[in-house]
């Protein structure tokens, strides 16, 4: 029976959920992969920190260099996380001829062109399905499951702390604030959430995604992203009364030879199978030429969800290894020279229906100028609501618009904010009908 070594770098959280996979059930993926895993090595600076699993002596060390040099070690899984020492320990583990193992969405979707490179020239694999969604297996559906589709779109819900205050919105009603405060106090939000709320985090898996499905480079700095800072309860209730509730998206779709790539809060119907994804649960919608409509749903981060999907990168590697093939599967799905550049969508092309928000002083005249705006912008207006209650001075009115191009809709707000009725800048929120 092969031996497969194997080293972390990292022992946190999702580390330490990886190393306890591991020895805890080592019996088993022996039987699993037809190879024993052998854990040799795991570095962190503080080796004295009590953890849930027991190291053999000598097995946790503070020199992540010293594992990485190892002739011995076969796998190296990167959990440091962060763009610095971890993508140095990752180029230097790939030079070395190791194989990888990551979850670094951030550092994939800003340097992953690069790394992905440096594999190709080692002939070593790059592994890193819980980078995005945790334990679902979208990395590999995408790259070998659809492998016989066309991805025609892409509809996702990928953090779950955003999901947990949308939801928390939605059926409580607090505010933003106080539903970011409650997801802090439960351990489902960071201290510093921007990355989160303003949708960045969000933006990484999306950029993976994209480079898996559509065989592109990846592509984060073309990728339109807005968070969700700006939802409030009176959203909420306008969405519900319309029949659609509002969650964070990443929305990928490809038609005339563009890709769509988009992160945005989103209206979608009531009947979207997304729409019942509460909580902190994560879930991604694929709609494939060939197997129509599909839907995969489980738990997007926590220690043991994503070190499940961790450890599932070793597995498949090790039985590569057991058959001494090299790469069974591309990096990205594709060869890499196939990879092409991405072709993103200019955002103000994009051609949907948007829920419009203003907040009006009491005066005549008031939505005829509004609808007079809309209609020089050559957009359509589907309804409008009128809330009778005042909001410190001010009425809400909400329109929701029929299908208008971003451009037009971004030159009406510029224009509606001028208007001396109209005291703050109007808020839109975009509409997905389709599934």
């Amino acid at each position: 029976m092969k031996d497969i070594n194997i080293g972390i770098l990292g022992c946190g959280l999702v580390g330490t959920g990886v190393a306890k996979i591991l020895i805890e059930k080592n019996n088993f993926l022996t039987r699993h992969t037809g190879t024993k895993l052998n854990l040799k090595y795991v570095s962190d600076l503080d080796i004295k920190k009590k953890r849930e699993v027991e190291f053999k002596q000598g097995v946790l060390i503070s020199d992540s260099i010293k594992i990485i040099d190892d002739p011995e070690i076969d796998i190296i899984v990167e959990l440091i996380g962060g763009e610095t020492i971890a993508k140095d320990f990752i180029i230097r583990a790939l030079n070395n001829k190791k194989h990888v193992v990551t979850a670094n969405k951030a550092l994939l979707s800003t340097h992953g062109n690069e790394l992905v490179k440096i594999a190709r020239q080692n002939k070593v694999d790059l592994a890193f399905e819980a980078s995005t969604a945790g334990c679902i297996p979208i990395i590999k559906t995408l790259k070998e499951s659809h492998a016989g589709n066309k991805i025609k779109s892409i509809s996702a819900i990928l953090n779950g702390t955003c999901n947990y205050i949308l939801t928390k919105i939605s059926t409580q009603g607090v505010s933003f604030d106080d539903a970011l405060k409650d997801a802090q106090s439960k351990g489902f939000a960071e201290a510093d959430p921007t990355l989160d709320i303003k949708g960045i985090d969000t933006a990484h898996k999306l950029a993976i995604l994209n480079a898996i499905a559509h065989g592109i480079d990846f592509n984060l700095q073309d990728i339109h992203v807005e968070g969700i800072t700006k939802i409030t309860p009176l959203d909420i209730k306008f969405a519900s009364e319309f029949g659609y509730i509002i969650k964070l998206l990443a929305i990928s779709k490809f038609e005339n030879n563009y890709i769509e790539a988009r992160v945005h809060p989103t209206m979608i119907p009531l009947s979207n199978p997304l729409s019942n994804v509460k909580g902190t649960m994560n879930a991604v919608a694929i709609d494939g030429d060939a197997t129509g409509q599909t839907m995969l749903y489980g738990h997007g981060a926590g220690m043991m969800p994503t070190a499940s999907a961790v450890v599932n990168d070793i597995a498949d590697i090790s039985r590569t290894l057991l058959t001494d093939s090299k790469k069974r599967t591309p990096v990205l799905g594709f060869p890499e020279d196939s990879i092409n550049k991405a072709n993103i969508l200019p955002m103000k092309n994009l051609i949907t229906r948007y829920y419009l928000r203003c907040f009006a002083k009491d005066h005549p005249g008031v939505l005829s100028n509004i609808s007079g705006i809309l209609g020089n912008e050559n957009i359509s207006i589907e309804s409008v609501h009128q809330k009778g209650e005042k909001i410190n001075g001010t009425v809400p009115i909400v329109m929701v618009t029929h299908m208008a191009k971003e451009e037009n809709m971004l030159n009406a707000i510029n224009q509606i904010s001028k208007l001396e009725s109209i005291p703050e800048k109007p808020y839109l929120i975009r509409i997905e009908d389709n599934y």
